[in-house]
């Protein structure tokens, strides 16, 4: 129940399948096809993680998905298509999230109580490492940062609709400048937990929980 912030495929969040987006390939069995490129986009974090976006190559990635190295084009034609398969699925994954949200008898009352899950996901080089790979793929490439720019945009949308609704609910003030004001704050409080956790492995994750706590309790519930 946390708001959108970009992962990979290995976060423990539930997944939904990848479909085939721009630069994939389609196939008539749907199935295998989808379980192929879930295999190609597991080996292209762990090549991303270790060699980078630009380090990495289609025959590395071919290689550690178990594919020979022309095969791999049958699922994705660039590494650019990779990246947008990750937007995409990171996108689903947070559109379920949000119905999740949306389904909670009080939605402010539930992101309170599960910002020390979150946070501590949050903090986790699992999570947040493909995240900052692609982030600074985006800031070079005008193609990677129009789709992160539409997937936050779909994102943002849902998530405001939820929380204008809950503080309706509550009788909260719902004016549109404050309300946007605090769902940017509640996101960018979150995505910088990945820069953070980069610059200060050993920070006090206690101490940045309570922190939120009162913060998240003062966003969404004042």
């Amino acid at each position: 129940m946390k708001p959108p912030v970009e992962r990979g495929p290995s976060a423990p969040a539930p997944t939904v399948g990848v479909g085939a987006g721009a630069g994939e390939k389609r196939h008539p069995d749907l199935e295998r096809a989808q379980g192929r490129r879930l295999q190609v986009l597991a080996a292209a974090e762990c090549c991303f993680g270790r060699s980078g976006f630009h380090g990495a190559s289609m025959a590395e990635i071919s290689k550690a998905a178990g594919m020979s190295a022309g095969h791999i084009y049958n699922y994705f034609d660039s590494k650019d298509a990779i990246i947008a398969a990750f937007v995409q699925q990171n996108m689903e994954r947070v559109s379920a999230i949000m119905l999740d949200l949306a389904q909670q008898d009080d939605p402010l009352r539930a992101l309170v109580e599960k910002v020390d899950v979150n946070v501590r996901e949050s903090l986790d080089p699992k999570i947040w490492a493909l995240p900052l790979e692609i982030f600074a793929e985006a800031a070079r490439n005008p193609a990677i940062a129009a789709l992160l720019r539409e997937a936050d945009s779909r994102s943002r949308a849902q998530f405001r609709v939820i929380l204008k609704e809950a503080r309706r609910r509550r009788g909260l003030d719902m004016d549109d400048v404050l309300l946007d004001g605090r769902l940017e704050t509640i996101i960018a409080m979150y995505q910088g937990l990945h820069v953070r956790a980069l610059h200060h492995p050993q920070l006090d994750q206690g101490a940045v929980i309570a922190a939120f706590r009162l913060a998240f309790t003062a966003l969404l519930l004042h």
